[in-house]
């Protein structure tokens, strides 16, 4: 491959993307276009010094190629006739050979980095099946990304209880969901700057979450920032509308369920756990009732995706059903190999 043009292609195609991917994000339709052709207008001098250098290569190359290259039977360049050494003005057989190599190495190297495949894992699931345990330890050995969509929910719940803004007053919900700075990190969950890890867990979050689910605008802020983060890296996200709505191109769709019984059980003892207080009837009701709300949203209800794998997890222990996880996920990957 010509020496820096392939580099300098990638420059631009990255800062290119860089553009897009700010612009969508900042839902600047109109900064979008102006700043591809800001970032474009930008690389075109290197990369025109990048060609012009190419073709003086290409054109010692032809002639060193004429003067009689020959391949073994690996088809690697191996020698030229000495006549073909001396006279060449690339420097001799040996060195265009080693000169080609590492241009076709940069070149496998560089399509590589930017063509690699990013997966998507598509956990969704009634409230207390597990999606977040199984999720959180399932990204951790694959080596993918965790992004817990119900903590994004929760965090905006959290904004808005202290806020002290009514559920029924949409407009000021989309306002906090579209503004909200969302960081996601092993475990730790920070809004607009605040670790809010432990906050957003409480009951009155967790029922909140549902509340502002349901409103559209929420629900479209929340899905441009998940889609966001799946195009930086491979993920394993959990939520209840990501197989259906958020990727519902995933590579991977498991619906976990649980009956209602066990649901309520591992929600119980996840808040008890750290401190909390509710009974349980009143907990089964709660529960119950988000059911109901997220089944029944007009805005992506929850709903098994037509190629989601059902796994029930009532009876069976956090690695069982990362077992499973994992072998649909090779399966559907890469036939069977690699993940542990």
């Amino acid at each position: 491959m010509p020496h820096g043009v392939f580099h300098q292609a990638g420059q631009v195609f990255r800062t290119l993307r860089q553009a897009l991917v700010r612009d969508l994000e900042e839902g600047d339709a109109v900064g979008h276009g102006k700043g591809i052709e800001d970032a474009s207008r930008g690389q075109r001098a290197s990369l025109i010094q990048a060609q012009q250098r190419a073709a003086a290569w290409y054109s010692s190359a032809r002639e060193l190629l004429g003067r009689g290259l020959r391949r073994n039977h690996y088809g690697d360049i191996l020698q030229t006739p000495p006549e073909a050494r001396r006279n060449s003005g690339v420097g001799g057989g040996r060195q265009a050979v080693e000169l080609i190599r590492s241009h076709a190495s940069c070149y496998s190297t560089v399509l590589a980095e930017e063509n690699r495949k990013r997966v998507v894992v598509a956990i969704d699931g009634p409230a207390g099946a597990g999606k977040s345990t199984i999720a959180r330890g399932l990204a951790e050995r694959l080596g993918f990304t965790y992004i817990d969509t119900g903590a994004m929910y929760r965090a905006v719940a959290l904004w808005a209880l202290r806020q002290g803004i009514e559920w029924s007053d949409m407009h000021r919900l989309e306002q906090l969901a579209a503004a909200a700075e969302i960081e996601l990190s092993p475990g730790r969950i920070r809004l607009n700057g605040e670790d809010v890890t432990e906050a957003i867990r409480q009951p009155e979050a967790s029922d909140g979450a549902s509340k502002v689910a349901v409103i559209p605008g929420v629900r479209r802020a929340m899905v441009a920032k998940q889609r966001a983060m799946g195009e930086r890296a491979s993920v394993v996200m959990e939520g209840r509308d990501i197989g259906t709505v958020v990727f519902p191109d995933a590579e991977v769709k498991i619906y976990l369920d649980a009956n209602l019984e066990e649901r309520v059980r591992r929600r119980l003892q996840e808040v008890r756990a750290k401190g909390g207080a509710v009974a349980e009837g009143a907990l089964a009701a709660q529960m119950e009732e988000r059911d109901r709300r997220d089944s029944t949203r007009a805005d992506a209800p929850l709903a098994q995706a037509p190629d989601a794998v059902y796994l029930d997890s009532t009876r069976q222990t956090i690695e069982e059903v990362q077992e499973a996880i994992l072998k649909i996920v090779r399966s559907r990957v890469t036939n069977g190999k690699d993940f542990r």
